[in-house]
């Protein structure tokens, strides 16, 4: 049943600067939201290329800060302005603090960066703080190998901005997959604020106008990498596999995905011309009706689509990645021991007929409901939970202040 929460405001922030996981996870969040509090309005910053190809509820929306991208040598530049990456990161820094100062929200949840891109959110916490905004930090379930990401936390200071400026942190997952913080020999004043809300269930959106970009009618495996930055070497695997052996018995519908560089988009688009049983896709908005209608998904091991084949129950395949964090290994190797999903590692030599039998095999594996995990998709319920006691508590200082 819906409750008011009248004139409530959340703002996220999504620092976006690779991939469709930030957005994704970020709107599923705001979606959930509005659809329980019919008070509630959330606005979304990201820098996100293609968040306008996404639809948005009513009393959801976003404002487009400018882009960035990490190269392979791990520094940044400026996505679509011919400008250096200074000036961008000044005018990212100051259109999220005006936003936030002219929004006045009563919640602001920050997205797995805990200072954001660069340390562009530290003075928007401190201005809010000030305020007496609810500052939260939303981290997904694993987020690297802890030495690694101990490191990088203590090279961007973030200790004391999560001591200081943050009240709570929500961790997107179970603590039966391990904590995102352990490890890190962070305060125990920073370790009291972790609370887990289990994974995030994904709405299905509706396929009334949804034109389907395939024939339906034959079963087929759903192969997606993600935004397809990094799943060159899944899909290459993949088809390898077909090309060995061609009589698999399901088809494959490959998303490549949006960011996957152009010539290798065209070189599978060719090597799938010569397979009978192989169809190849560049994005899909409503991707989670493709999945919904397959026999069983090939993926890499990122969050949203994890919470996508847990919500769908899906026989799956986790093709993770290892580089530049250990954040897939280390999930893959997680919801293996607990039975909601089997995987594949390609560091060896990739070989096409490894693949091409555990694709065989794919549509008889049990689905993540045999893992009888308990509470495991109840995240959005609970951050609904959270978010009313957030500002039930804010209003309470409020009154006695």
């Amino acid at each position: 049943m819906k409750q008011r929460l009248d004139q409530s405001r959340i703002l996220i922030y999504s620092h976006d600067s690779f991939g469709l996981g930030h957005l994704r996870r970020c709107r599923s969040i705001a979606h959930s939201l509005v659809a329980r509090y019919k008070g509630l309005s959330v606005l979304i910053l990201s820098g996100s290329p293609i968040i306008g190809s996404f639809d948005f509820k009513a009393r959801v929306d976003f404002v487009r800060i400018p882009g960035v991208i990490k190269l392979k040598d791990g520094a940044y530049t400026s996505l679509g302005l011919h400008i250096d990456l200074e000036q961008t990161l000044q005018m990212r820094e100051s259109i999220i603090y005006h936003t936030a100062k002219t929004f006045k929200p009563d919640i602001f949840l920050v997205d797995k960066e805990p200072t954001g891109l660069q340390g562009e959110v530290t003075s928007t916490l401190e201005m809010l703080r000030q305020q007496g905004t609810v500052n939260v930090l939303g981290l997904r379930d694993i987020m690297d190998e802890p030495m690694a990401l101990k490191a990088e936390w203590e090279r961007k200071q973030v200790a004391p901005v999560l001591e200081n400026l943050y009240h709570d942190i929500w961790v997107y997952g179970l603590s039966d997959m391990g904590s995102p913080i352990e490890g890190l020999g962070l305060p125990d004043a920073i370790d009291c604020k972790l609370s887990f809300t289990g994974y995030l269930d994904r709405e299905i959106p509706s396929d009334v106008n949804w034109v389907a970009p395939i024939n339906l009618d034959q079963p087929f495996i759903l192969v997606t990498a993600g935004g397809g930055g990094d799943g060159v070497e899944m899909v290459d695997w993949v088809l390898r596999a077909y090309e060995s052996e061609p009589q698999l018995p399901y088809r494959a519908v490959i998303v490549t995905g949006p960011f996957m560089p152009p010539a290798d988009q065209q070189q599978f688009h060719e090597r799938s011309e010569d397979l009978g049983n192989v169809e190849i896709l560049t994005f899909d908005s409503h991707i989670e009706l493709l999945m919904q209608k397959a026999v069983g998904i090939v993926a890499m091991g990122g969050y949203n689509t994890f919470c996508e084949i847990l919500t769908l129950d899906k026989p799956a395949l986790i093709i993770l990645r290892s580089v530049p964090r250990q954040e897939q290994l280390i999930r893959a190797e997680r919801a293996v021991k607990l039975g909601l999903a089997n995987m594949l590692d390609p560091a060896g030599k990739r070989d096409p007929l490894q693949m091409a039998t555990a694709l065989q095999a794919l549509p008889l594996q049990a689905k993540p409901s045999a893992g009888r995990v308990s509470g495991l998709l109840a995240g959005h319920e609970n951050i609904a939970q959270m978010v009313h006691h957030a500002l039930a508590a804010s209003d309470q200082e409020s009154i006695t202040a």
